[in-house]
């Protein structure tokens, strides 16, 4: 960690003391819980992810089963080292789920000490710095085969503040980790829904109606080719070798960008007159012809041009953009299967005109897109929250460590 300073930039309040310079070893507790593995008892292994994304179950086995045998028990709670992966963040604290779960000698196993607490290690770990400090004590020609020295490691020098204020930065951090937690569950149980409803309010194939409906609509739906009920076209890209054309007030919408409200590049008005770039309004439907986002859909929210690997899509009159983007979102998996062989190849603005959706009246079209809109904001906005914490966290990462 930093050797320029004694304190953090941010502390909670009654902490003035400066952070003392330790050797690792003097406050680390290893656990050795070694364990004689019985032939037919069963034991559940684990491994720790790569990212500093956590301990994670990996198998249950017999013991006669395993065939390295000095194996050691975890407990909850326990901040967990892998000596083969650790330059590249796998390290973590024990979930309760994995409590007196077994390891082999291939992992460093922490634990509370008087000096410094297992959970502290674990926000360490994260920072840069300790990064650092994992990597120069590793040694081999490979970074995927870099082996730990624990022993070296040992001596490298680290602050630590008091185990009172150890706990209050921990306790902080794993607020921001319910908060995340929350907002992630949250999430991905709407985006399950929005999942399962794009399969039930709209039409099996060979069926005409869908499973659920709303109140006041009923009838067959219309088989209609997509090329009936919109307008398209696509854009174009200006020379990359004329610098005039580049850095104006156009934003520059890329197929990676059609759900974003900013681009990374912008064009001037030169640049829009002598190219095929075309510009399209706020609200536009754009959909991904090329490479890997292909076949992906949204609708423009800002006013810009688009390049040849955009189909601008405007839907006639009586047709609901926000149902017609749902038909192509329900339908992405099949028509990349059945357009795109192997990943290979591009979609087209003809073949998207030869697209067969089911459509039914113009008021049920508008209801089934306005559902799905308040699906995609409510998602959008936990999407940003998770954003937001992760930056604050981020940021405390910096602030809060010395």
């Amino acid at each position: 960690m930093s050797m320029t300073k004694n304190v953090p930039d941010i502390r909670f309040n009654d902490f003035c003391d400066e952070w003392p310079e330790r050797d690792i070893g003097e406050v680390l507790s290893e656990a050795k819980r070694p364990i004689e593995l019985m032939d037919n008892a069963l034991y559940q292994l684990v491994t720790v992810k790569r990212r500093n994304e956590g301990v994670v179950p990996r198998s249950i086995l017999k013991g006669k089963n395993i065939l390295v045998k000095n194996y050691f028990t975890i407990k909850a709670g326990d901040y967990l080292i892998s000596k083969r992966q650790v330059v590249h963040g796998a390290n973590g604290i024990v979930p309760r789920s994995l409590d007196n779960a077994v390891v082999s000698n291939e992992y460093l196993v922490v634990a509370d000490s008087d000096e410094m607490t297992a959970q502290f290690w674990t926000m360490a770990s994260k920072r840069p710095e300790m990064h650092k400090l994992f990597f120069v004590s590793s040694y081999g020609v490979d970074i995927e085969k870099l082996v730990f020295d624990v022993t070296d490691w040992k001596k490298r020098k680290i602050r630590v503040p008091l185990v009172t204020e150890q706990k209050n930065i921990t306790d902080y951090f794993q607020q921001l980790e319910t908060l995340i937690n929350q907002h992630q569950q949250k999430h991905e149980k709407i985006s399950n829904l929005k999942k399962a409803m794009l399969e039930k309010m709209f039409p099996k194939t060979g069926e005409s109606v869908p499973e659920i409906r709303f109140d006041g609509f009923s009838g067959d739906w219309e088989d209609r080719y997509v090329g009936d009920v919109i307008d398209c076209f696509s854009g174009g890209t200006p020379s990359v070798g004329v610098q005039e054309y580049y850095r104006g007030s156009i934003p520059f919408i890329r197929s990676a960008e059609i759900n974003k409200a900013r681009t990374e590049l912008t064009i001037t008005e030169a640049g829009l007159k002598n190219s095929s770039a075309k510009v399209i309004e706020e609200g536009t439907i754009l959909y991904a012809l090329y490479g890997a986002t292909s076949g992906e859909v949204g609708i423009a929210k800002i006013k810009g041009a688009i390049n040849q690997a955009i189909l601008a899509i405007l839907p006639k009159k009586g047709i609901c953009s926000g149902f017609l983007t749902c038909c192509f979102k329900k339908d992405k998996g099949k028509i990349l299967s059945t357009y795109l062989q192997g990943g290979q190849g591009n979609l087209s603005g003809s073949i998207v005109k030869g697209l067969l959706f089911k459509f039914p009246n113009s008021a049920e079209q508008v209801q089934i897109g306005n559902y799905f809109k308040k699906l995609d904001e409510l998602i959008n906005q936990h999407q940003q929250q998770i954003t937001k914490l992760k930056n604050i966290k981020q940021a405390c990462l910096d602030k809060m460590f010395v």
